[in-house]
């Protein structure tokens, strides 16, 4: 049974994922702030949020390029975060990553990558890690709807089956690889009926519906913690804004603004809300006040120099 209070802290941390997303949307058109393309996560907060809400902070998340909900959700460090993004020395990675590459090894976030499946062998490299060390922590694997039509993530699935590793597989299904539709790229079958037949527990879930979300990863997590092996899921859930940037791209012609509309009708945050009573107005301006502060910290830091290119 979830309590009222944790029920209320998953709805702070999923408003706070998408205030600060809202923030950097708004911000990003200013000239030569923020120097890096972004994948923002506006939409599918449900998922990292429900998900990290199981782990402590000695497990560990290897996020894909939409990086910025994963990096927060596990507790990354949101000035650094911030200051990455604008290119500076105090980012979490001194300013030479970027938005995709995001870093707090101190939170459990061992780093985003912009590769296309790039991260989940690492993540499948911490469970492993994990589990020589005899230690009962669990390794997430965040991966988009593409990149289950990698190779590293069939090997990287297969060896975890295998060596019965604690990681969990997370595929956020958001229908779309960049502008073509997942019926486009991928078989009828679905994606987590086709990893099933692996042997490996899989289950699709409401990617809106963060309760639905932090159970099943509760239950994978626990799985994994007491060295039963891997798990897959798969989260439908939406992005609503452009693949990279943070514009609404329905004009493009790939998909609607009558299918967006659909997907913002089901945003996790309303669907959270509909079910408990939560006010906004005070959490709202702690976060504002929170989300001030990291972006006034980015542009009062100093740009890197070139001695410390490598």
């Amino acid at each position: 049974m979830v309590s009222e209070e944790f029920i209320k802290k998953m709805y702070f941390e999923m408003l706070r994922l998408r205030m600060i997303e809202e923030r950097i949307s708004t911000i990003y058109h200013i000239a030569h702030e923020i120097k890096t393309p972004t994948h923002l996560y506006t939409g599918q907060e449900a998922v990292a949020v429900g998900v990290c809400q199981n782990l402590t902070q000695k497990d560990s998340v290897s996020p894909y390029h939409r990086s910025h909900g994963w990096y927060l959700a596990k507790g990354g460090n949101l000035k650094r975060m911030m200051a990455e993004l604008f290119g500076k020395e105090t980012g979490c990675c001194k300013g030479w990553g970027g938005s995709m590459h995001l870093l707090d090894v101190d939170a459990g976030v061992m780093g985003s990558s912009s590769i296309l499946g790039g991260t989940i062998p690492h993540a499948v490299g911490c469970a492993l890690a994990f589990q020589m060390k005899d230690l009962p922590h669990v390794a997430i694997a965040p991966c988009g709807d593409a990149a289950v039509e990698e190779g590293v993530f069939h090997e990287s699935l297969n060896w975890a089956i295998i060596k019965k590793l604690p990681v969990v597989f997370v595929c956020e299904n958001n229908l779309y690889s960049t502008s073509t539709h997942l019926r486009d790229r991928q078989p009828a079958v679905e994606i987590y009926q086709r990893i099933a037949s692996l042997g490996i527990p899989s289950k699709k879930v409401d990617g809106n519906d963060i309760l639905e979300v932090y159970q099943v990863a509760g239950e994978a997590v626990e799985r994994a913690r007491a060295g039963k092996g891997p798990s897959f899921i798969e989260a439908r859930t939406y992005r609503w804004r452009e693949h990279v940037g943070p514009n609404y791209d329905y004009d493009l012609g790939y998909r609607s603004k009558e299918e967006l509309d659909f997907w913002m009708d089901k945003c996790p945050i309303k669907t959270l809300q509909k079910k408990m009573t939560l006010e906004d107005s005070q959490i709202e301006d702690q976060i504002s006040h929170e989300i001030d502060e990291a972006i006034d910290f980015a542009r009062n830091s100093s740009f890197p120099s070139m001695e410390g290119v490598l």
